[in-house]
């Protein structure tokens, strides 16, 4: 399994927004990619900037490919993202999960 992570933040005046945009139409997308084993939203606060980490899952590379495309470490963007987004990260990380709860 593979773990991909992407970072982005926002104004905090936008998190609700961005928050509730992530649950209804980033979500259903990751998890309609065969492959994609699970999603979470992370979110942090930092005075006025709310740090979202979102965490997938991934049966393989293969899987992450028919996501995000042939450079799978390039990370996806909808068009609504830039109306949140105080930048955009061209990266995001893979990890190989080594252990995990049943």
């Amino acid at each position: 399994m593979i773990a991909r992570l992407w970072h982005g933040r926002v104004p905090a005046a936008k998190a609700a927004a961005y928050r509730a945009f992530l649950i209804e139409r980033a979500i259903p997308d990751y998890r309609s990619v065969t492959g994609n084993l699970g999603v979470r939203i992370l979110e942090r606060v930092e005075g006025d900037v709310v740090h979202f980490q979102t965490l997938t899952f991934w049966g393989s590379l293969g899987a992450i490919r028919a996501f995000a495309g042939d450079d799978a470490t390039r990370a996806k963007y909808y068009a609504e993202d830039a109306d949140f987004l105080l930048e955009m990260e061209e990266r995001v990380q893979h990890w190989d999960v080594v252990g995990a709860d049943p």
